[in-house]
């Protein structure tokens, strides 16, 4: 007897499936971004690409952070982002005082600061009981006050070799990227080939179930926000190296573009599912959307509202078959 199960579904179709994945569209936005952009930047196209890689990097190191945050579910978000990120590029720097010999230390020291914020994060939320959100927006006050007294209206520059490398890059990719690539291919086997990471889905889809199922809910939660502070101090640590400096604003635009690059990525916002490969690409697009609009000569809020539009529209195409973003 003839099995005809195959003839009647009809052969796989890879692009069909490729598209029907909500994270393709951040990148596909992204393409057509760039190529609007590229229309006018003519040449400078490679250049347009690098910036966007090297810009893209610092949104998708704390994006990452952000995503593993928000699938834990409803509620569960980190506005600490930008403080955490300078209170570590300050203390990183500042430590570092321009000796290149200080270099690995003060890598360590800004991480160790990101665990310190994200302990602190964790403990208000736990023990004090206080939301999420309201936990780590007080605790952002708090750390951004320990930078302006440690700051003092300094800018100490990074060690040269640290600055080489932060700017540097090599066969037309930047090192922060190469850095924010492998942080994402980390975060796509935690959650995707890790018990860790079924348990973080697990959290976020059913809290109570998780609970009565054995996963130890609390060191989950403790490690996914100690990681999120963690990735945040790294971004402010490369971001610093970078700009040549560390100052009191540099993670101001961060708090907005870590939940940005998270919901365009297809991530669910009422958490449970994470896609880490959209990540990258919201992170792309919002670099490119900017650019676009700035190369088209449109007025702040002529871009902001265009923006907001096509936000919008990469939303409304990632979730079109149900998926819940």
């Amino acid at each position: 007897m003839t099995d005809n199960t195959s003839s009647t579904e009809g052969p796989v179709n890879p692009v069909r499936i490729l598209f029907s994945k909500p994270w393709i569209w951040a990148f596909v936005a992204a393409t057509l971004t760039f190529a609007a952009t590229s229309l006018i930047a003519g040449s400078g196209a490679g250049s347009l690409f690098y910036a966007a890689l090297t810009f893209a990097a610092f949104s998708a190191i704390v994006g990452i952070g952000q995503m593993l945050v928000i699938t834990l579910g409803p509620g569960n978000v980190d506005l600490s982002i930008p403080a955490s990120m300078t209170l570590s590029a300050t203390l990183a720097l500042k430590f570092m005082d321009s000796e290149t010999a200080l270099i690995i230390p003060g890598l360590l020291v800004a991480i160790g600061v990101g665990i310190g914020c994200g302990l602190v994060n964790f403990a208000l939320i736990l023990l004090l009981r206080i939301p999420p959100i309201i936990a780590t927006l007080s605790a952002s006050f708090l750390y951004q006050s320990l930078a302006i007294w440690s700051n003092r209206g300094l800018r100490i520059k990074p060690p040269e070799p640290l600055a080489d490398f932060a700017t540097g890059g090599a066969i037309g990719i930047p090192n922060v990227a190469v850095i924010g690539i492998l942080l994402a291919i980390c975060a796509w086997v935690l959650l995707e080939r890790s018990i860790a990471g079924r348990w973080i889905s697990a959290i976020g889809q059913n809290l109570r179930a998780a609970r009565l199922s054995g996963v130890p809910v609390n060191a989950v939660r403790f490690g996914v926000y100690v990681n999120s502070a963690v990735c945040a101090a790294l971004a402010g640590f490369l971001l610093a190296s970078f700009s040549g400096g560390a100052n009191l604003n540099m993670g101001t635009e961060y708090m907005l573009m870590s939940i940005a690059v998270v919901v365009i990525g297809g991530s669910s916002i009422g958490g449970g599912n994470s896609n880490v490969p959209g990540i990258w690409g919201a992170a792309l697009f919002m670099f490119l959307i900017v650019s676009m609009l700035n190369s088209y000569g449109l007025g702040a809020g002529v871009r902001l509202i265009l923006t907001g539009l096509v936000i919008v529209g990469v939303v409304a195409l990632a979730s079109r078959k149900g998926y819940d973003v």
